[in-house]
């Protein structure tokens, strides 16, 4: 439901004029659900001041998720995809028997729908990446999405170590895994995948820089070898050449998705806020899950 604000007001007061039959705390637990979005953005604090001309979305059907008890918020949910909020530290899917995002939202459809729905990989992130990640609820529907997949479009920030040469450049390279599970920008080779990323500096943070990223391919650590090929690791990414000093989190994040959605092909976007500390780094180890 989306509702057009007309008057200055914080968040949790538009919301009590909304649901007035609703306690402060289920509303505070709603707006904790990460299912509230103003102007396109998720927003999760209750002392968000709203002026006339904001809208305001709540995703009823991501509150229905959000109830499951995922640890991750629901970013969108519909009849036939839902979009999470994925942590870093945390597989898209597994095979190794830890416990992944697919598998979580699998056992929530299969409960909710009584076995109807499941959660179908359409693309996934890195282990270590965090940011918008996107499941289909039917075989179908995921095969609509990837064969519509080119008209899809990628954002994520990533804080890399120094500054490009370039603000703003596209890296082509073929990509190939080799027996390690590293993956390295080589010719032309058999299996070596062609990739494209391009990027745009948005500011300086110290000696590291912030830049934004846009895909137009999505190979297994794409990203992270195209900014290490240019001289500038991703902070964290000690596997791509990043600093050992200290263990840090990998600092990219999937921060925008904008696909066709399968039923109708209008455009979805989907948007997630910038994870907390992501551009503070102090000098000790970091621990995350």
């Amino acid at each position: 439901m989306k509702t057009t604000v007309d008057k200055p007001l914080t968040l949790i007061e538009f919301l009590a004029e909304q649901y007035p039959d609703s306690p402060r705390t289920r509303i505070k637990k709603l707006l904790q659900s990460g299912t509230i979005r103003i102007n396109d953005r998720p927003i999760t604090l209750h002392s968000f001041n709203l002026k006339p001309g904001d809208v305001v979305e709540v995703n009823k059907q991501a509150g229905n998720a959000a109830k499951a008890g995922f640890p991750f918020p629901v970013l969108y949910e519909d009849d036939d995809v839902i979009v999470v909020d994925k942590p870093a530290g945390k597989p898209t899917s597994s095979t190794d028997g830890s416990l992944s995002i697919q598998e979580i939202i699998s056992e929530y459809l299969k409960r909710q729908s009584k076995g109807r729905y499941r959660g179908y990989v359409v693309h996934r992130l890195d282990k270590e990446v965090s940011g918008v990640l996107l499941f289909a609820k039917t075989h179908d529907a995921m095969e609509i999405i990837k064969e519509k997949w080119n008209e899809t479009e990628k954002h994520y920030w990533a804080l890399v170590e120094g500054t490009p040469e370039k603000s703003e450049d596209t890296i082509e390279s073929w990509l190939l895994e080799d027996r390690s599970q590293k993956v390295h920008s080589v010719s032309e080779v058999p299996d070596a995948k062609f990739s494209i990323t391009n990027y745009l500096t948005i500011k300086k943070v110290n000696e590291n820089t912030l830049l934004d990223i846009k895909t137009d391919t999505g190979r297994k650590n794409q990203i992270r070898v195209h900014l290490s090929d240019i001289g500038c690791p991703i902070v964290g990414d000690r596997k791509y050449g990043a600093s050992a000093e200290f263990k840090r989190r990998i600092r990219l994040h999937a921060y925008s998705l904008s696909f066709p959605h399968p039923a109708d092909g209008r455009t979805i976007t989907v948007k997630s806020p910038m994870p907390e500390g992501f551009l503070s780094l102090k000098l000790k180890d970091e621990h995350y899950k």
